[in-house]
């Protein structure tokens, strides 16, 4: 039999509040969005003044994280023209998010979910959601 270890909800919490803290030290405000292993939404907050166009951005970059199982901005570096991926932001129905601030979460050498963020720049994204998975 095999088990699959998921993130919880009091995880997701965890997660989303180490990610506003380092949001708000950068001072741009965010959306951290958490899935589980199965890449369903367990929980997102979208901090005041965050950009409302970037839910569902940061819930698409959590969602290709777990979908591929690697960071979004390691998937845009392979998803380039000429690239082994290129073309792959068109599947999933337009899911796949190919820019920096999605990230898998682990625990015991497994991923259990992953988590999104949007509503900075690039580098903003990737800090605030390596922040978040530290949080786990």
């Amino acid at each position: 039999m095999t088990s699959i270890e998921s993130i919880s909800l009091q995880d997701a919490r965890r997660v989303i509040d180490a990610g506003e803290k380092r949001a708000q030290e950068l001072g741009q405000p965010s959306n951290i969005a958490v899935v589980d292993v199965g890449g369903n939404l367990v929980a997102h907050a979208r901090m005041d003044d965050a950009w409302l166009g970037s839910v569902d951005i940061s819930i698409n970059k959590a969602f290709t994280a777990r979908a591929f199982d690697i960071s979004t901005a390691d998937l845009a570096a392979n998803a380039a023209p000429g690239q082994q991926f290129y073309g792959i932001s068109g599947s999933n129905q337009g899911r796949v998010m190919i820019f920096a601030g999605g990230l898998p979460l682990h625990r015991n050498g497994q991923v259990v979910g992953a988590v999104g963020v949007s509503g900075g720049s690039g580098d903003q994204d990737q800090s605030v959601a390596q922040a978040a998975a530290a949080g786990l």
